[in-house]
């Protein structure tokens, strides 16, 4: 199984290259040279089974089924429910796949902590130490923070806006206690960190001195390990089921699993709804074929605040034909510019993908989350409410498979201020209130940045 960018190097690399290594020396994504197929399913089979299977198709000989089978165990026996990503009906023909039984409540969980285990299994067999560096809107801090902490093979900085995620979201990446979890709070909002990190990544003796990998949602394991929940749904409400998935977006990771799930063989077709807040890059990318730069406005939602999708890129390299040439200019005009536009061409073949994408505004997201209170006697978070309010206004003749991205418990303070109840935090996470948190706030500067990293590794 071998992996190419998305900006035209020509260099293949296996799977084992294209995980620690997360961005492409050029600046692109890596996506494979040819999607697998795989079998759908099977009756009765479990998550970490089918977990095994999806992975070890990507991993091609890298990792040994054997090994993959003992690395999906151990990265899923944390999770509180025993189908790590249950579903349960909220009313005819309409389901919530609940992605939020993992340590830190939220999907990210359900890829971080196997590509920790992955991490760590090509680590030991190199004997090397790697320093993973990852921007987040709140939950991939978190995510990571848990996935990692501890492991001798790997230092991890994670970069998020200050006093823009919840405080929960923020306890959950600095209240870890290990000494390998280094957070860094940036005066700017997300799509600023991002910038920072893909700056950092492009800056190859920089990359090359501290021997940096990246864990975000361009790192293509992510992709991978969370296109096996749609599968799982899938296979759960009948493999010739028509279902609609609707997920909440902010960087564009988890819907794209979807589409890699499809183009795998895994579901019945594709029809999926990208629904995002007030930040609607993917609406105007969808439908006017635009893409522009402007500021990420603040919601509700935080974790979906993101101006700029990155795995928008992953979709455009396959609707463009796999011509990276034409997508290297298309991101190198949004570069100069500010703004890109798609030729007639590429907007159509978009079109046909089987994505559409919609908004959803404070308003709509607060009325759904009362909604869903009133009819399910459930708290959910606001992204899970903009994905079920983009449900409700777009209805469909197919079965409703809406993803609930975290637990409500994650956002006390917006839940109990719209919905006048307080979500209690599950057990098993009360211990991250009384820890001491650990961080470090910096200007929104490259340079800050860059040295706080050199300064720390160079402890190492």
């Amino acid at each position: 199984m071998e992996y190419l960018s998305t900006r035209g190097d020509e260099t293949r690399v296996s799977f084992e290259q294209a995980c620690l290594s997360g961005l492409a020396p050029d600046g692109g994504l890596y996506t494979p040279v040819e999607y697998p197929r795989i079998d759908p399913v099977k009756p009765g089979e479990s998550y970490t089974s089918l977990a095994t299977r999806i992975l070890g198709a990507f991993a091609g000989d890298t990792i040994e089924p054997a090994v993959m089978a003992q690395l999906v165990e151990r990265a899923y026996n944390s999770f509180a429910h025993q189908s790590v990503t249950p579903l349960s009906q909220i009313g005819p023909d309409r389901w919530m796949l609940e992605l939020h039984h993992g340590p830190t409540l939220a999907f990210k969980d359900v890829a971080m902590q196997i590509i920790a285990q992955i991490y760590d299994h090509f680590l030991a067999k190199r004997g090397e130490r790697l320093t993973v560096l990852c921007a987040t809107s709140g939950d991939t801090g978190g995510a990571a923070a848990a996935a990692f902490a501890g492991l001798k093979s790997v230092d991890v900085f994670i970069l998020h806006p200050f006093g823009r995620i919840s405080p929960i979201q923020r306890r959950f990446m600095t209240s870890t206690g290990a000494d390998n979890i280094h957070n860094l709070a940036l005066d700017g909002d997300f799509d600023d960190s991002q910038a920072i990190v893909k700056s950092l990544f492009a800056d190859e003796s920089f990359r090359r001195d501290v021997r940096l990998s990246g864990v975000n949602s361009i790192n293509w394991t992510r992709i991978a390990a969370q296109s096996v929940y749609f599968a799982a749904a899938q296979g759960a409400l009948g493999a010739d089921r028509s279902l609609r998935f609707v997920v909440p977006t902010g960087n564009f990771g988890d819907a794209l699993a979807a589409y890699v799930a499809a183009r795998c063989g895994l579901l019945n077709g594709l029809e999926l709804l990208s629904a995002v807040n007030a930040n609607r890059t993917m609406v105007d990318l969808m439908t006017k074929g635009k893409l522009a730069r402007r500021p990420a406005v603040a919601t509700h939602s935080p974790a979906m605040d993101i101006a700029l999708p990155s795995n928008a890129e992953r979709l455009l390299f396959e609707v463009m034909g796999r011509e990276s040439d034409r997508l290297k200019n298309f991101y190198d005009s949004f570069g100069q510019s500010g703004e890109a536009e798609l030729d007639d061409r590429v907007q159509g073949a978009l079109n046909c993908t089987g994505v559409k994408a919609v908004s959803i505004d404070d308003d709509e997201t607060a009325r759904e989350m009362k909604r869903l209170l009133i009819e399910t006697g459930t708290l959910q978070c606001p992204h899970t409410a903009v994905a079920s309010a983009a449900a409700r206004a777009n209805p469909t003749d197919s079965v409703d498979v809406i993803l609930s991205t975290a637990h409500a418990a994650k956002f006390p303070e917006t839940v109990s201020e719209i919905t006048g109840e307080s979500p209690p935090l599950p057990a098993r996470s009360e211990a991250f209130l009384a820890k001491e948190e650990r961080f470090e706030r910096l200007p929104n500067e490259l340079y800050a940045v860059r040295e706080a990293i050199l300064k720390q590794v160079s402890k190492g």
